[in-house]
């Protein structure tokens, strides 16, 4: 090692400091908040630029590069299951103007023929008119076809008793079911807990996700029958997130957590800090480029200080 005046060791250690300090201090980190970067989920594909749980939507994401979308699932009158989030047809289509005088236009009381007649997309733009309401069958085609992967909720299945056996069935038809969907791409998640116990029961395989933000003393009880916590974005604080990440699903592996229903992204680089390990968004291409740019503009750069290799 060669030996340098005392003086040139001091400035340049002295520079080391000036180099630190000028870091931003919202920088700093909890540890577990930057052991990786969130995925970006789109929200019923990518409603800012589509109308949502369509198949325009998730192939707009597509196109942004998103991978992960999330869609609901819900059953019609004559047993048919198809996406969709409102419990009702009424903000997301024409169902008024076709069937004026069946208020409140329940998906449960039309049948999925009736429903494939509805315009859903001109509600949104007119440019996307003609658009409509996917079966589930189709909507899984759509996504593997697009090598997106799906975070599926059962919504209202209080409505539809027995709809976990039926998805079941739909997902193994659709070919969702086999080693590389689900070991990779396949996420069920629901409000209910009763739900999501009897999917699990029916499917042990299958990766499932809580939707609510649990006591942490009810951690335990939740990670029985599911791998995710999946809370609004409102609830999330640092301390929770790591009492959720000491906790093993019922995969055997920590639960993660995805937070609902991030648009902007200054609170997307905020939970990220806080250690989520998704982030689902109606505008999920933002939220991806925010958190890119903040892992860029806050990772080390060790190069400045390679004259220590000197010293």
């Amino acid at each position: 090692m060669r030996i340098r005046p005392v003086s040139t060791v001091t400035c340049a250690l002295l520079g080391m400091t000036t180099l630190f300090l000028a870091t931003p201090a919202h920088a700093a980190a909890p540890a577990a908040a930057r052991t990786r970067t969130p995925v970006a989920i789109g929200h019923r594909g990518v409603p800012v630029q589509a109308p949502e749980n369509t198949l325009a939507s998730i192939d707009r994401a597509a196109r942004l590069g998103v991978r992960w979308v999330e869609n609901d699932v819900q059953r019609t009158k004559d047993g048919a299951l198809i996406v969709m989030h409102d419990t009702t047809l009424k903000r997301t289509t024409d169902v008024e103007k076709r069937f004026p005088g069946r208020a409140p236009w329940r998906i449960a009381d039309f049948t999925l023929a009736e429903i494939q007649k509805l315009d859903a997309g001109s509600w949104y733009d007119r440019g996307f008119a003609g658009e409509r309401v996917p079966t589930l069958k189709r909507y899984l085609q759509r996504v593997d076809r697009n090598h997106q992967r799906l975070l599926l909720e059962v919504k209202a299945p209080e409505l539809y008793p027995g709809i976990e056996r039926q998805l079941v069935t739909e997902l193994r038809r659709a070919g969702w079911l086999d080693q590389d969907h689900v070991k990779r791409d396949l996420v069920v998640q629901s409000f209910s807990a009763a739900s999501l116990k009897t999917f699990h029961g029916l499917r042990k395989d299958v990766k499932t996700g809580f939707l609510g933000a649990p006591k942490v003393s009810e951690l335990g009880a939740y990670a029985k029958f599911a791998d995710q916590i999946n809370p609004s974005h409102r609830s999330v604080t640092a301390a929770w997130v790591r009492a959720v990440h000491t906790v093993k699903g019922a995969h055997g592996r920590r639960l993660e957590v995805s937070a609902w229903t991030v648009d902007d992204g200054d609170r997307a680089v905020e939970l990220a800090r806080m250690g989520v390990d998704y982030i689902i968004s109606n505008a999920p291409h933002r939220v991806a480029e925010a958190l890119a740019e903040d892992e860029d503009d806050y990772a080390p750069d060790y190069s400045a200080f390679s004259f220590l290799d000197e010293l």
